[in-house]
């Protein structure tokens, strides 16, 4: 196990430094990975408390003022990407664990189940796939078996057995695989006896609207462990995203479902901006203007926008505020999102813009 996962099993016997190095460490390896993150209640899956006002009756995170103020109020409508926010949440509250907010972490997980449960009728163990009478099921106990036999009808492997990805084990004996949804689509949140969307008996799906516990997390139940050697998420499965869509795990047509700002990218503009919220929005407004051109195939000013937001690193590049290497890899990553298909029209414009923008080097917040 990498030195960066290498938590304790269980915090006993650990003073509140120890544990507070365990929880902090988790929680900036995850932001590192570009995965904003929520404090969890000590020893518990929950989300930390809201302060007094944001628990009253009918109050929302919508117009709040505690994020902004950094409090973690709201659950994962709080989860950041702010190292400064991270490192003052769990120093000074090392009991608290460690959610990942999946959505805008850009990572689809399957959560697969072993609750004592009784099996529901064939047609809701595998939704929209017949299951007949004739079929032994009397061996189907757990999400393991039900995301096996999906996987067996597709003629794939059990995301269970995908040693390629990062998978955790939880306390309760279930699995979390995680997978990075590459394509920018917001893949929505479910339970495995849901009605509306499910993938299959005893198997969630945790994505936009949802969050996870991070891997190395201790509740009182356990720890939530790493398998494997495996410490990145691989590439959702073409198979797998396809039994997503055919089960109802997308926003609705008429619904907007504007492609993100890849994740690795917000961490980068918030580095730049050395944390000024100002700053932060400023640079990834630029890159959301150019992630938003995937929703509309010509007439989106695709190359102009790219070109604005290559000027712009450029000059940061020249400034020292950005590495030549992190500004290229962030313009590249969601041009090509936008764009699939175009990577050498793509890499001309960002080398011409962020060429023009060197030529004046642009010094944010009055940083020198």
């Amino acid at each position: 196990m990498p030195n960066e996962l290498r938590f304790s099993r269980s915090d006993s016997g650990h003073s509140t430094s120890e544990r507070s190095v365990a929880t902090h460490t988790v929680a900036r390896w995850c932001v590192g990975n570009g995965w904003p993150v929520l404090p969890l209640a000590a020893g518990r899956k929950t989300p930390a408390g809201n302060c007094r006002d944001c628990s009253q009756p009918g109050h929302t995170h919508e117009g709040c003022s505690c994020p902004q103020a950094g409090k973690w109020c709201h659950g994962f409508h709080a989860a950041t990407l702010d190292y400064d926010r991270v490192d003052n949440w769990w120093s000074r509250n090392p009991a608290l664990g460690v959610g990942v907010a999946c959505g805008p972490a850009g990572v689809v997980i399957i959560d697969v189940d072993t609750h004592t449960a009784v099996l529901p009728p064939r047609d809701r163990i595998l939704p929209g796939i017949t299951i007949g009478d004739h079929i032994d099921l009397s061996g189907m106990t757990t999400g393991y078996h039900s995301l096996a036999v999906l996987a067996a009808l597709r003629d794939a492997t059990s995301p269970t057995e995908d040693d390629s990805t990062l998978r955790v084990r939880t306390p309760s004996g279930g699995m979390h695989i995680w997978y990075r949804a590459t394509d920018g689509r917001r893949w929505q949140s479910s339970t495995g006896s849901g009605k509306s969307r499910a993938l299959a008996w005893q198997v969630d799906v945790r994505a936009y609207g949802g969050y996870a516990i991070a891997p190395g997390t201790t509740t009182s139940a356990g720890t939530y462990t790493p398998i494997g050697s495996t410490r990145q998420p691989a590439p959702l499965p073409a198979w797998l995203a396809q039994e997503l869509q055919r089960t109802g795990h997308l926003p609705a047509a008429h619904i907007p479902a504007p492609r993100p700002v890849p994740p690795r990218a917000r961490q980068a503009v918030i580095a730049a901006g050395g944390g000024r919220e100002q700053t932060s929005r400023m640079l990834s407004a630029l890159l959301a203007d150019v992630a938003a051109c995937a929703q509309v195939s010509e007439g989106a000013g695709f190359t102009e926008k790219l070109n604005r937001a290559a000027y712009t690193f450029g000059g940061l590049v020249a400034a020292g505020q950005l590495p030549q290497e992190t500004a290229e890899r962030v313009l590249l990553d969601t041009a090509v999102m936008a764009r699939p298909g175009q990577n050498q029209r793509i890499e001309q414009i960002v080398r011409s813009g962020m060429t023009a923008g060197a030529k004046r080097p642009l010094y944010l917040g009055g940083r020198r």
